[in-house]
């Protein structure tokens, strides 16, 4: 499926309630035998609803764009935010201390996405409503240049200090974190900070570089 037909397709789910469509859908879990979360539920709803197979792999869907799921919180204020960072994909350090940005795995993950926003309601999800449906390019910016140059730093600290200097600290708009359960773990991954997930889903704009 092309990009444009899927912008179309998810553009109906606007205002429905996701978790009531993954109960329709086939080979959707939100819920494990063991009665434990399955975290990736509202992306397996949308892959199905959109007829792809569930998508684990480091390219983007269907090898030209890429799909993402953002969780939106209401504040007791009533304010409306991001709920929390996105993961962009497994930080290899062989494959970053090869490939500058233009050639990297994050610069693919991020170049084409169609980002789909939801409401996190409660730990059961319970309900979670479409709030929007938003088309995102990295393209050339002042987005883009702050974006590749927090990737260069994390390919610098790996290969001048080695990839166990990395932190969480590192980046404006993309870190390096462990992934999984425990401090111990040495599996990494790129995630967005929430401020470039404001502009994934639409909240922010980057003016184009003038060269």
């Amino acid at each position: 499926m092309d990009r444009e037909n899927a912008l179309a397709k998810l553009r109906c789910l606007k205002g429905r309630d996701l978790r009531s469509l993954a109960e329709k859908l086939p080979g959707v879990t939100v819920w494990t035998d063991r009665g434990t979360l399955n975290k990736g539920w509202a992306g397996h709803a949308i892959e199905r609803y959109l007829c792809l197979p569930l998508n684990s792999s480091r390219s983007p869907n269907l090898g030209s764009w890429e799909l993402k799921i953002v969780s939106l919180k209401t504040l007791a204020a009533g304010r409306i935010v991001v709920k929390e960072t996105m993961q962009i994909t497994m930080l290899d350090p062989y494959e970053v201390m090869q490939n500058d940005f233009e050639n990297s795995h994050v610069f693919t993950k991020l170049r084409k996405i169609i980002a789909v926003s939801r409401m996190y309601t409660d730990r059961a999800e319970s309900k979670s409503i479409c709030v929007d449906v938003n088309a995102f390019e990295l393209e050339e910016s002042e987005l883009y240049r702050a974006v590749a140059e927090d990737y260069e730093l994390i390919r610098d600290t790996i290969m001048r200090k080695g990839v166990d200097a990395l932190s969480g600290r590192l980046g404006k708009y993309i870190q390096p974190r462990t992934k999984g359960r425990g401090h111990g773990s040495k599996s990494r991954a790129f995630y967005a900070r929430k401020e470039l997930v404001e502009y994934i889903i639409g909240w922010k704009t980057s003016p184009r570089s003038r060269g």
